[in-house]
Protein backbone atom coordinates (compact mmCIF):
# COMPACT_ATOMS: atom_id res chain seq x y z
CA UNK A 1 0.00 0.00 0.00
CA UNK A 2 1.08 3.47 -0.88
CA UNK A 3 1.36 6.00 1.54
CA UNK A 4 1.07 9.92 0.06
CA UNK A 5 2.50 12.68 2.44
CA UNK A 6 0.90 15.98 1.18
CA UNK A 7 2.86 19.09 1.99
CA UNK A 8 1.02 22.21 3.34
CA UNK A 9 1.14 25.24 2.00
CA UNK A 10 2.64 28.42 3.59
CA UNK A 11 0.26 31.36 2.39
CA UNK A 12 2.84 33.76 4.79
CA UNK A 13 5.31 32.83 2.06
CA UNK A 14 2.68 33.86 -1.13
CA UNK A 15 1.70 36.58 0.44
CA UNK A 16 5.53 38.10 0.99
CA UNK A 17 5.92 37.93 -2.35
CA UNK A 18 3.16 39.46 -2.96
CA UNK A 19 4.20 42.42 -1.12
CA UNK A 20 7.20 42.50 -1.44
CA UNK A 21 7.04 43.12 -5.42
CA UNK A 22 4.39 45.79 -4.85
CA UNK A 23 7.04 47.38 -2.28
CA UNK A 24 9.46 46.84 -5.06
CA UNK A 25 7.42 48.28 -7.77
CA UNK A 26 6.37 51.63 -5.42
CA UNK A 27 9.93 52.31 -4.73
CA UNK A 28 11.22 52.38 -8.64
CA UNK A 29 8.21 54.30 -9.25
CA UNK A 30 8.90 57.36 -6.49
CA UNK A 31 12.65 57.05 -7.12
CA UNK A 32 11.99 58.07 -11.20
CA UNK A 33 8.83 60.52 -10.40
CA UNK A 34 11.67 62.48 -7.97
CA UNK A 35 14.39 62.08 -10.41
CA UNK A 36 13.13 62.69 -13.57
CA UNK A 37 9.65 63.61 -12.95
CA UNK A 38 7.31 66.30 -11.05
CA UNK A 39 6.99 64.69 -7.93
CA UNK A 40 7.69 66.69 -4.84
CA UNK A 41 9.82 65.89 -2.41
CA UNK A 42 7.65 65.49 0.82
CA UNK A 43 5.57 63.16 -1.13
CA UNK A 44 8.59 61.43 -2.36
CA UNK A 45 9.96 60.92 0.88
CA UNK A 46 6.14 59.64 2.27
CA UNK A 47 5.66 57.20 -0.72
CA UNK A 48 9.93 55.74 0.41
CA UNK A 49 8.47 55.16 3.91
CA UNK A 50 5.18 53.27 2.98
CA UNK A 51 7.74 51.26 0.42
CA UNK A 52 10.38 50.34 2.96
CA UNK A 53 7.30 49.75 5.74
CA UNK A 54 5.38 47.56 2.91
CA UNK A 55 8.62 45.85 2.64
CA UNK A 56 9.26 45.19 6.37
CA UNK A 57 6.39 43.69 6.26
CA UNK A 58 7.23 41.34 3.87
CA UNK A 59 10.46 40.49 5.29
CA UNK A 60 8.70 39.33 8.33
CA UNK A 61 6.41 37.02 6.59
CA UNK A 62 9.05 36.00 4.25
CA UNK A 63 10.62 34.51 8.22
CA UNK A 64 7.30 33.06 8.79
CA UNK A 65 7.25 31.45 5.33
CA UNK A 66 11.34 30.03 5.74
CA UNK A 67 10.18 28.52 9.44
CA UNK A 68 7.02 27.18 8.21
CA UNK A 69 9.05 25.47 5.75
CA UNK A 70 11.89 23.98 8.08
CA UNK A 71 9.35 22.52 10.84
CA UNK A 72 6.94 21.22 7.73
CA UNK A 73 8.74 21.01 4.32
CA UNK A 74 5.51 23.31 3.55
CA UNK A 75 5.22 24.98 -0.17
CA UNK A 76 6.45 28.34 -0.33
CA UNK A 77 10.23 28.14 0.38
CA UNK A 78 11.03 30.03 -3.35
CA UNK A 79 8.37 32.82 -2.85
CA UNK A 80 10.19 33.99 0.75
CA UNK A 81 13.43 33.81 -1.03
CA UNK A 82 11.73 36.27 -3.57
CA UNK A 83 10.04 38.69 -1.09
CA UNK A 84 13.59 38.99 0.64
CA UNK A 85 15.31 39.69 -2.65
CA UNK A 86 12.51 42.34 -3.72
CA UNK A 87 12.57 44.12 -0.67
CA UNK A 88 16.39 44.33 -0.07
CA UNK A 89 16.23 47.88 -2.37
CA UNK A 90 13.16 49.56 -0.32
CA UNK A 91 14.66 48.29 2.93
CA UNK A 92 18.55 49.46 2.19
CA UNK A 93 17.55 52.90 1.14
CA UNK A 94 15.61 53.25 4.14
CA UNK A 95 18.49 51.87 5.60
CA UNK A 96 20.79 54.35 4.46
CA UNK A 97 18.73 57.57 5.30
CA UNK A 98 18.41 55.78 9.08
CA UNK A 99 21.78 56.06 9.62
CA UNK A 100 22.30 59.41 8.49
CA UNK A 101 19.71 60.81 10.28
CA UNK A 102 21.30 59.41 13.37
CA UNK A 103 25.29 60.02 12.57
CA UNK A 104 24.76 63.21 11.51
CA UNK A 105 23.80 66.77 12.80
CA UNK A 106 20.11 67.82 12.61
CA UNK A 107 20.67 70.74 10.04
CA UNK A 108 19.14 71.71 6.75
CA UNK A 109 22.11 73.97 5.64
CA UNK A 110 25.86 74.32 6.22
CA UNK A 111 28.56 77.53 5.49
CA UNK A 112 32.15 77.97 5.54
CA UNK A 113 31.53 81.48 7.66
CA UNK A 114 29.51 80.47 10.59
CA UNK A 115 30.01 84.15 12.35
CA UNK A 116 28.48 85.86 9.02
CA UNK A 117 27.25 83.98 6.39
CA UNK A 118 26.59 84.86 2.90
CA UNK A 119 23.13 86.50 2.62
CA UNK A 120 20.60 84.97 0.29
CA UNK A 121 19.88 87.00 -2.71
CA UNK A 122 16.05 85.38 -2.90
CA UNK A 123 15.37 83.40 0.09
CA UNK A 124 14.53 80.50 -1.37
CA UNK A 125 11.26 78.55 -0.22
CA UNK A 126 9.20 75.70 -0.98
CA UNK A 127 5.93 74.29 0.24
CA UNK A 128 6.92 71.47 3.42
CA UNK A 129 3.62 70.00 2.80
CA UNK A 130 3.61 67.39 5.41
CA UNK A 131 6.99 68.29 6.52
CA UNK A 132 7.90 70.49 9.56
CA UNK A 133 8.10 73.87 9.19
CA UNK A 134 11.10 75.64 8.53
CA UNK A 135 13.11 77.43 11.16
CA UNK A 136 15.73 80.02 11.03
CA UNK A 137 19.10 78.09 11.66
CA UNK A 138 20.53 79.14 15.50
CA UNK A 139 23.75 79.63 16.53
CA UNK A 140 23.33 76.33 18.46
CA UNK A 141 23.11 74.38 15.30
CA UNK A 142 26.04 76.23 13.80
CA UNK A 143 28.32 74.94 16.55
CA UNK A 144 26.85 71.94 15.84
CA UNK A 145 28.15 71.95 12.32
CA UNK A 146 31.39 72.86 13.22
CA UNK A 147 31.39 69.91 15.63
CA UNK A 148 30.50 67.08 12.50
CA UNK A 149 32.41 69.05 9.71
CA UNK A 150 35.51 71.17 11.00
CA UNK A 151 36.67 70.96 7.82
CA UNK A 152 34.25 72.69 5.99
CA UNK A 153 35.84 76.59 6.44
CA UNK A 154 36.37 79.25 4.23
CA UNK A 155 38.54 79.29 1.25
CA UNK A 156 41.69 82.49 0.99
CA UNK A 157 43.36 82.38 -2.51
CA UNK A 158 46.73 84.55 -3.46
CA UNK A 159 45.51 86.51 -6.34
CA UNK A 160 42.42 88.11 -8.25
CA UNK A 161 38.85 87.77 -7.91
CA UNK A 162 38.84 87.66 -11.21
CA UNK A 163 40.72 84.13 -11.71
CA UNK A 164 38.78 83.27 -8.54
CA UNK A 165 35.52 83.41 -10.79
CA UNK A 166 36.81 81.80 -13.50
CA UNK A 167 37.78 78.64 -11.59
CA UNK A 168 34.17 79.29 -9.30
CA UNK A 169 32.29 79.34 -12.68
CA UNK A 170 33.97 75.96 -13.81
CA UNK A 171 33.96 74.11 -10.63
CA UNK A 172 29.85 74.84 -10.60
CA UNK A 173 28.97 74.08 -13.95
CA UNK A 174 31.09 70.37 -13.35
CA UNK A 175 29.15 70.24 -9.91
CA UNK A 176 25.70 71.01 -12.52
CA UNK A 177 24.85 74.13 -10.19
CA UNK A 178 23.15 76.63 -12.24
CA UNK A 179 23.55 80.22 -11.29
CA UNK A 180 20.37 81.68 -11.20
CA UNK A 181 21.23 85.44 -9.70
CA UNK A 182 24.36 87.43 -8.93
CA UNK A 183 24.77 90.32 -6.97
CA UNK A 184 27.38 92.40 -5.17
CA UNK A 185 27.19 93.44 -1.46
CA UNK A 186 28.99 96.52 0.20
CA UNK A 187 31.23 95.47 3.24
CA UNK A 188 30.54 96.49 7.04
CA UNK A 189 33.58 97.15 9.39
CA UNK A 190 33.51 96.22 12.47
CA UNK A 191 32.59 99.56 13.72
CA UNK A 192 29.49 99.85 11.74
CA UNK A 193 31.22 101.86 8.79
CA UNK A 194 30.10 100.86 5.33
CA UNK A 195 33.48 100.44 3.05
CA UNK A 196 32.77 102.50 -0.31
CA UNK A 197 32.15 100.85 -3.53
CA UNK A 198 35.62 101.15 -5.07
CA UNK A 199 36.06 103.13 -8.72
CA UNK A 200 38.65 103.24 -11.17
CA UNK A 201 41.77 104.87 -9.92
CA UNK A 202 42.51 107.88 -11.56
CA UNK A 203 46.02 110.23 -10.94
CA UNK A 204 46.07 113.85 -10.19
CA UNK A 205 47.33 116.55 -12.58
CA UNK A 206 51.09 117.29 -12.83
CA UNK A 207 52.37 120.79 -11.96
CA UNK A 208 51.64 123.64 -14.46
CA UNK A 209 53.91 122.62 -17.29
CA UNK A 210 55.46 125.70 -19.44
CA UNK A 211 54.21 126.59 -22.74
CA UNK A 212 57.08 125.70 -24.40
CA UNK A 213 57.42 122.29 -23.47
CA UNK A 214 56.62 119.76 -26.74
CA UNK A 215 53.39 117.50 -26.34
CA UNK A 216 50.68 117.82 -23.88
CA UNK A 217 49.90 116.28 -21.11
CA UNK A 218 46.73 115.42 -20.15
CA UNK A 219 44.38 116.05 -17.05
CA UNK A 220 43.87 112.94 -15.64
CA UNK A 221 45.60 109.47 -16.38
CA UNK A 222 42.88 106.03 -15.61
CA UNK A 223 44.74 103.23 -14.43
CA UNK A 224 43.93 100.30 -17.04
CA UNK A 225 42.45 97.56 -14.99
CA UNK A 226 41.57 94.63 -17.65
CA UNK A 227 39.73 91.93 -16.41
CA UNK A 228 39.32 88.87 -18.64
CA UNK A 229 35.70 88.68 -18.14
CA UNK A 230 33.27 91.42 -20.03
CA UNK A 231 29.62 90.05 -18.52
CA UNK A 232 27.57 91.42 -15.86
CA UNK A 233 29.01 89.66 -12.55
CA UNK A 234 32.64 91.13 -13.62
CA UNK A 235 31.52 94.57 -13.77
CA UNK A 236 30.25 93.81 -10.31
CA UNK A 237 33.77 92.97 -9.40
CA UNK A 238 34.84 96.00 -10.86
CA UNK A 239 32.04 98.28 -8.69
CA UNK A 240 32.29 95.44 -5.58
CA UNK A 241 34.22 94.40 -3.04
CA UNK A 242 32.09 90.98 -2.47
CA UNK A 243 30.27 89.12 -5.41
CA UNK A 244 27.55 86.54 -4.92
CA UNK A 245 26.61 83.76 -6.50
CA UNK A 246 23.32 82.05 -5.99
CA UNK A 247 22.62 78.92 -7.44
CA UNK A 248 20.37 75.65 -7.58
CA UNK A 249 21.25 71.85 -8.12
CA UNK A 250 20.40 68.22 -7.25
CA UNK A 251 22.10 65.54 -5.83
CA UNK A 252 22.84 62.71 -8.88
CA UNK A 253 21.07 59.93 -7.37
CA UNK A 254 18.14 60.76 -5.43
CA UNK A 255 17.36 64.11 -7.06
CA UNK A 256 17.22 65.92 -3.70
CA UNK A 257 16.97 69.85 -4.09
CA UNK A 258 19.31 72.34 -2.89
CA UNK A 259 20.47 75.91 -2.82
CA UNK A 260 23.92 76.92 -3.26
CA UNK A 261 25.11 80.70 -2.58
CA UNK A 262 29.10 80.93 -3.15
CA UNK A 263 30.36 84.27 -1.80
CA UNK A 264 34.04 86.25 -3.41
CA UNK A 265 35.25 88.77 -1.03
CA UNK A 266 38.45 90.30 -2.58
CA UNK A 267 41.02 91.47 0.03
CA UNK A 268 44.07 93.08 -0.96
CA UNK A 269 45.84 90.53 -3.00
CA UNK A 270 43.82 87.13 -2.28
CA UNK A 271 40.79 86.53 -2.48
CA UNK A 272 38.25 84.85 -0.08
CA UNK A 273 35.46 82.45 -0.91
CA UNK A 274 32.60 81.05 1.09
CA UNK A 275 29.92 78.98 0.47
CA UNK A 276 26.51 77.59 1.88
CA UNK A 277 24.35 75.05 0.77
CA UNK A 278 20.73 74.67 1.95
CA UNK A 279 18.14 71.59 1.51
CA UNK A 280 15.17 72.96 0.41
CA UNK A 281 13.17 70.78 2.47
CA UNK A 282 12.68 69.10 5.99
CA UNK A 283 14.61 69.65 9.23
CA UNK A 284 17.54 67.47 8.48
CA UNK A 285 19.69 67.22 5.06
CA UNK A 286 21.08 64.22 6.27
CA UNK A 287 24.80 65.59 5.75
CA UNK A 288 23.76 66.08 1.99
CA UNK A 289 24.88 70.03 1.90
CA UNK A 290 27.99 69.30 4.24
CA UNK A 291 29.10 66.80 1.38
CA UNK A 292 27.99 69.02 -1.56
CA UNK A 293 29.94 72.16 0.05
CA UNK A 294 32.71 69.96 0.82
CA UNK A 295 32.70 68.85 -3.10
CA UNK A 296 32.80 71.84 -4.66
CA UNK A 297 35.58 73.07 -2.03
CA UNK A 298 37.72 70.36 -2.86
CA UNK A 299 37.35 70.67 -6.71
CA UNK A 300 38.03 74.41 -6.32
CA UNK A 301 41.25 73.85 -4.25
CA UNK A 302 41.99 71.10 -7.48
CA UNK A 303 41.25 74.11 -9.80
CA UNK A 304 43.66 76.98 -7.91
CA UNK A 305 46.11 74.48 -6.86
CA UNK A 306 49.11 76.35 -6.30
CA UNK A 307 47.38 79.24 -5.10
CA UNK A 308 45.54 78.72 -2.45
CA UNK A 309 46.23 80.56 0.62
CA UNK A 310 45.91 79.13 4.46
Amino acid sequence: MTIRFDRPVSHAARAARLIASFALVLCGVTLIGHRFGPLEMPYFVLLLLISAGCAAVAVLLAVIGLAQLWQSAAFGGVSAVKAIVYAALPLAIFGFGAERYWTRPPIYEVSTDLNDPPEWLSTPDARQIWLPSRHLVTQGEREAQFDAYPALISRRYEGAADRVLEAVRKVARDNHITIVKADGADVADPNGNVKPRRRTRTLTPGPAQDDNAVGEVPGFVPVPTPRPFRDGVADLIRQNTDVILQGETRTRIFGLPCDVLIRLREEAETTLVDIRVASRYGQSDLGVSADMADSFLKALDAELLGIAGS
